[in-house]
């Protein structure tokens, strides 16, 4: 046998198209998230009246375009009029959903329903208004699960006598629902609404309503809550970053006013010396508080250092530089050298009897700036590996700083062997090395 086909009701129709409307201006809100200028509007509420307008005419097109999509098609999903108008008037201010109001009703102005006009124009109004009253914080706040506390919060508005705004954003679309349905009955062919037969499905037009303005500002919000996160991780990154950098240069001239005191008796013009020396190096560590410099600057502040342990160990030490041309404009955290150059010449060279030589290496490799400092010093067994790395300040602060700028994955490797030398390797991407920014 044949069957007849099945088609849907009157309100399987309706329910149909109030659920596909929801799932369009939710899209259309997803969407709009994703430039980088459309979030930039919705996370600040100082906005001029050019964001405005971009606002407007970004949410404004694309309604219009569901309007005539409507009268050209017969999809009524497509028609957003009050929610996009009021939203719009929520979110930006009252002009900005009058603008958007305009835009919307413009194609049904042109197909003669011509009340379509000022009802989208009072929506815009209507949701600029309520943003002027209401709290900014309480416009966030206002998500689709509002139902589930509405008994509640109404009683409390009974007994407090207070405003509960959430109860206000739920009665406003409401109440222009009531409005639009009543001018549709009262203007024929001249204002599009959706025709309830029962007062069950009444109330389901009004649910859809409703949740069609709170769905796009649960969207936006999570998206500024998620932006207002990575402005606090940036701000933590840089805090750590302050504090380790402020951890090493108390270490650093502690060590070396270390070295200058065991010269004193016994050397005094060289121990004369190693302060002017460090003074002039202070000086510079002071003038620039910069946290990232390139390799070339960062280069010239070792040699100050050396210039001063060179004094002090003699002839029995001597430097090395192979540091390719290529990565002398590198981008690196400053004062990444010094505690490196330190361990080697405290655990390497200084113990070895007639000195050593310490290596700075510098290359490109694979996208990377590698930098290596090699000493031929008396080498660390493993337990002096462990304490070089976690018990002091030097490596263990250049490893931290190097993990919290570029990623867990970024590290410190040191390998030693006794009686054979140490060698220390750090590894910077060049594509992911951070702009040049002071503290």
């Amino acid at each position: 046998m044949v069957q007849e086909p099945k088609f849907l009701s009157a309100e399987q129709f309706l329910l149909t198209t109030l659920v596909v409307r929801i799932a369009v201006i939710a899209l259309l809100a997803i969407v709009l998230v994703r430039y980088h200028r459309v979030r930039a509007i919705l996370i600040t509420e100082h906005r001029g009246w050019s964001e405005r307008l971009v606002f407007a005419f970004v949410l404004g097109v694309p309604l219009a375009a569901g309007v005539a999509s409507r009268l050209l098609l017969q999809y009524n999903a497509g028609d957003l009029t009050l929610e996009g108008a009021f939203l719009a008037g929520l979110m930006v201010g009252p002009y900005a959903g009058a603008l958007v109001g305009l835009l919307v009703a413009a194609p049904a102005v042109a197909a003669g329903e011509w009340i379509a006009l000022p009802f989208a124009v009072g929506c815009g109004f209507a949701g600029g208004g309520l943003r002027e009253l209401c709290p900014k914080e309480a416009i966030w706040s206002f998500t689709p699960f509002v139902f589930t506390t509405l008994p509640r919060r109404a009683w409390r508005v009974l007994r407090n006598f207070q405003v509960d705004w959430q109860v206000v954003l739920v009665l406003a679309p409401v109440v222009l629902e009531l409005i639009r349905l009543g001018l549709g009955r009262r203007f024929v062919h001249r204002l599009f609404y959706f025709e309830p037969h029962t007062a069950w499905m009444g109330l389901l037009v009004m649910l859809a309503t409703v949740l069609a303005v709170a769905t796009p500002i649960k969207i936006w919000n999570t998206a500024r809550v998620e932006h207002r996160l990575q402005e606090q991780e940036k701000l933590l990154m840089a805090a750590r970053i302050e504090a380790l950098s402020s951890q090493i240069n108390p270490h650093f001239l502690f060590n070396t006013l270390a070295s200058i005191s065991s010269l004193i008796r016994s050397q005094p013009d060289t121990a004369r010396m190693l302060i002017a020396k460090l003074s002039n190096l202070l000086r510079q560590l002071l003038k620039s508080r910069d946290h990232f410099v390139t390799l070339r600057e960062e280069i010239e502040s070792i040699d100050q250092y050396l210039d001063i342990e060179v004094v002090r160990f003699g002839p029995s030490l001597r430097v090395e530089k192979q540091i390719s041309a290529d990565t002398l404009d590198v981008i690196v955290p400053s004062m990444i050298l010094q505690p490196i150059v330190e361990n080697s010449i405290k655990h390497g060279v200084g113990p070895k009897v007639g000195g050593g030589r310490i290596t700075i290496r510098s290359r490109r490799e694979n996208g990377h700036a590698v930098i290596e400092v090699v000493d031929d010093g008396v080498g660390m067994s493993e337990e002096e590996l462990r304490d070089a790395m976690h018990g002091g300040i030097g490596l263990s602060n250049v490893d931290e700083r190097l993990r919290v700028i570029y990623g867990a994955n970024y590290c410190l490797k040191l390998e030693s062997v006794p009686g054979g030398g140490s060698s220390v390797r750090i590894e910077i991407p060049e594509l992911a090395a951070p702009a040049r920014t002071s503290g």
